[in-house]
């Protein structure tokens, strides 16, 4: 059991569109967080 919840990162929008929708496509898609 954790001793207390995550704390949730805040997302930042992609550098070359500017879209926070496609960051959290992005890193679902992306294995190993290879960005």
């Amino acid at each position: 059991m954790r001793r207390r919840k995550a704390p949730v990162r805040p997302v930042l929008p992609d550098p070359v569109h500017g879209s926070k929708v496609l960051t959290k496509f992005i890193n679902a898609i992306m294995l190993g967080g290879k960005k």
